[in-house]
């Protein structure tokens, strides 16, 4: 048996180099999980891969927690999960206070232009990618289209969304007639019902205290942790309509920078809400509020992503063998890629112009406040992408420098 230090380094060295996206992510445990350490066979990793693509949250944190919780249990899932998560959530807190700071500063802007007219390409590379999977017929398609559509124009809410594309992808179902296998050492309920009051601990707390802003910022997180379906990119533009638009916590362009850096750290992108968090607080009281709202913020995002995990981790074979499930999965996949297609949309436009108007139609930008700055950086970030198999730390690191190169001409 693994024993738990080993564990702990394995993951720790994962945790640290996982740059670049759930792909990278993914392809990095696959290596070192699987034809580095054997610690899982192929159809195991596959099989924990398709689980951990059913449940909300992010997929590359949960397999990580899967992994562990396999080789050693609960303390193996929470040390994998946790590491995984650890590097990057520090990364994440010192560049949210530096951007507090200094972002305003011309060097600051120069160097996130750069940053900024990568992640554009990045953007629209995972959207490529998901739509060669997902999009198999004219039904995914018409799915796709019209949760783009219900985004951008009907600004329908991210989690009504994911809901309708489910229902219609279970009713579509043909379910089979065999009985799926039973469960292997399920989780007791004590500790399962546990987890949910550790959880969700925070909110009667600050309710009591009358910590408005802490208590909502720990609620809003709490219910996107329940829809987050389809990866960061999907629950970006619910998170950004929410933010920005009905919440006005941040505004357009300090959105647009959180997902840029979120986007140069390891770690899942999720961890873009930890910078939100921390904005929304430094704004409303400083540093301190700043790291406050923000270790509020990644427990109401990843403590749950244990929880999913552990009930139902013993479930694993009985969940992949339910025919409606795996309809509505994939039914939820078709719809992400029109909802990717409109932060796709949302991020250009703030990023290319200057002033973007809301129609009736949607957001529609003014031809005549076009940004002509971030187009050769969008050109160098592209190429170096496809020549470099997506290496994305080069791309953010090049853009950057170039940005900031720019600045000093």
């Amino acid at each position: 048996m693994t024993d738990l230090p080993t564990l702990a380094r394995v993951f720790g060295r994962i945790g640290v180099l996982s740059f670049g996206g759930p792909a990278a992510q993914i392809a990095l445990m696959h290596r070192t999980l699987v034809d580095e350490r054997r610690w899982l066979s192929e159809a195991q990793f596959l099989r924990s891969l398709s689980f951990c693509m059913l449940l909300p949250g992010p997929e590359a944190m949960q397999l990580a927690t899967y992994a562990g919780w396999r080789l050693r249990g609960i303390p193996g899932g929470l040390v994998a999960g946790g590491l995984f998560v650890l590097p990057g959530a520090l990364v994440i807190a010192v560049l949210a206070l530096l951007y507090a700071q200094y972002g305003a500063a011309p060097q600051a802007q120069a160097l996130l232009l750069g940053v900024k007219a990568c992640v554009l390409v990045i953007v629209a590379q995972a959207l490529v990618r998901l739509s060669k999977k997902a999009l198999r017929g004219w039904e995914d398609r018409v799915l796709a289209l019209a949760a783009f559509v219900a985004l951008y124009a009907a600004d329908l809410p991210f989690p009504v969304i994911i809901a309708l594309a489910g229902f219609w992808g279970a009713v579509r179902a043909n379910p089979q007639q065999s009985e799926p296998p039973a469960a292997t050492r399920p989780t007791p309920w004590p500790i399962l019902l546990g987890w949910v009051g550790l959880w969700l601990a925070p909110l009667p707390v600050l309710y009591a205290l009358n910590q408005t802003l802490l208590f909502d910022l720990a609620l809003f997180f709490a219910r996107l942790a329940v829809v987050t379906f389809g990866g960061a990119y999907a629950v970006l533009a619910y998170m950004a309509q929410e933010v920005v638009e009905a919440r006005h916590w941040l505004d357009p362009q300090q959105m647009v920078d959180a997902l840029g850096l979120a986007e140069t750290t390891p770690g899942p992108l999720i961890l873009v809400t930890q910078f939100v968090g921390m904005l929304t607080g430094h704004g409303a009281g400083g540093p301190l509020l700043a790291l406050i709202a923000g270790a509020l913020t990644l427990w109401m995002t990843f403590v749950p992503c244990f929880l999913w995990i552990f009930a139902g981790a013993p479930y694993v074979e009985n969940l992949l063998a339910r025919p409606r499930l795996q309809s509505a999965l994939s039914a939820i996949t078709a719809a992400v890629v029109g909802v990717i297609a409109n932060l796709s949309l949302w991020f250009a436009m703030h990023l290319l112009f200057g002033t973007v108007y809301e129609t009736a139609l949607g957001p529609l930008p003014a031809l005549s406040s076009l940004h002509l700055a971030p187009l050769p950086l969008i050109a160098v970030a592209a190429a170096v992408l496809l020549h470099s198999r997506g290496s994305v730390p080069l791309a953010l690191a090049l853009c950057a420098g170039l940005g900031w190169l720019a600045n000093l001409v």
